[in-house]
């Protein structure tokens, strides 16, 4: 979808002639109230669920949550996912031209907050006259953006669902941000972020950046589990400071590699630097519950008790919130060992919980 018009952001800033990438699954009912926006995480994109037709390796990043017969049953629900503003797999990003120069954006393009997402979001929506829609759900940066539509647009849905998130980060999750971001930019092929021009990429420094944020989605069981203290190469050990020794650098190497060749640089400093900005009670002197007192929507809140980037007791502080506002809200602490990549994954819990939610999401629709 196209947007001619200027968009202004929270930094003053505003672009103008920008795309949203996006895809839709399901159909649309009658009165067009079976919507659910799917918001992404860092490193995903619009294509939520599904295999493109030919193509290897293209199924959705939340496949296993979403489709017919799923949790969020696309037998039922008219599904939207959205590639945000800035990022790199379709909508206009730093990778793009400037329609008002002719060059590629660069280090010129405006920095973007959730709350500019989720402006953007309601534009896509007014296009295809969607006004109210059953649920905003998201993970992680995901869930930041269905709090945040609950506060800025509290009239256009029922439910948010907001899973292994948190209403701010904590100082050490802006201080991993920052590590991942002065990886990239002191790397010598970054050039300011105009590397574009120089027909380079900072490999170097994604390749770190993605490195330090993986250990922070996984948990120190699993890490332990999956490659504990195994050596590569056999059961000798080979007196290296350089070369890989261990399973586990192998694996944050790989990691690190794949990242490199597919995500854009400036758009991971553009999206964790969105991640640090979010603060919804910052205007309202750090108190949660008052920032939350514009929220009308019906909350269900997912944690998972080895997440330790988005802690259980970030989401418990948002339940609080919501309870002190006298709000209708859920919560499902699940004991899962996988860190905060948990919420991408396969654990049957975790899923019953959101097909229950979702279940009677639907049974409102034919009340």
């Amino acid at each position: 979808m196209h947007f001619s018009d200027a968009l202004l952001l929270q930094s003053g800033k505003s672009i103008r002639d920008y795309t949203l990438a996006f895809e839709t699954y399901g159909t649309l009912n009658a009165d067009k109230s079976n919507v659910i926006l799917v918001c992404h995480a860092l490193n995903a994109s619009h294509h939520v669920a599904g295999v493109y037709e030919g193509q290897a390796k293209s199924e959705g990043w939340w496949d296993n949550m979403i489709g017919p017969g799923k949790s969020v049953d696309t037998n039922k629900f008219f599904v939207i996912g959205v590639n945000n503003l800035g990022s790199c797999f379709g909508s206009t990003g730093p990778m793009h031209a400037n329609p008002d120069t002719g060059e590629i954006y660069g280090s010129s393009f405006p920095v973007l907050t959730v709350e500019d997402w989720v402006n953007v979001q309601a534009l896509l929506l007014d296009r295809l006259g969607v006004q109210q829609m059953a649920a905003v759900l998201g993970g992680s940066l995901g869930g930041m953006q269905a709090l945040s539509w609950t506060l800025q647009y509290p009239e256009r849905m029922r439910h948010a669902v907001v899973v292994a998130s948190a209403p701010n980060l904590n100082a050490e999750n802006i201080a991993f941000n920052e590590v991942a971001r002065r990886a990239i930019v002191t790397d010598p092929d970054f050039h300011g972020g105009d590397f574009y021009a120089h027909n380079v990429v900072p490999e170097r420094g994604l390749r770190i950046a993605r490195m330090i944020g993986h250990i922070t989605y996984l948990s120190d069981d699993v890490m332990n589990q999956k490659f504990g203290r195994e050596l590569r190469d056999g059961p000798n050990i080979k007196f290296t400071t350089q070369d890989v020794e261990f399973q586990i650098e192998s694996y944050l190497r790989y990691q690190g590699d794949k990242f490199s060749r597919y995500f854009d640089a400036n758009t991971y400093l553009l999206i964790t630097r969105a991640l640090d900005y979010f603060d919804p009670a910052k205007k309202y002197g750090g108190k949660l519950s008052d920032a939350l007192a514009r929220s009308m929507a019906k909350f269900f809140l997912v944690s998972f008790t080895t997440d330790w980037r988005f802690a259980p007791n970030r989401s418990r502080e948002m339940v609080q919130a919501l309870l002190q506002n006298g709000r209708a809200v859920s919560y499902a602490e699940i004991d899962a060992p996988h860190g905060h990549d948990a919420f991408l994954l396969d654990d049957p819990r975790y899923l019953g919980a959101m097909r229950a939610y979702f279940e009677g999401i639907a049974k409102e629709l034919t009340a």
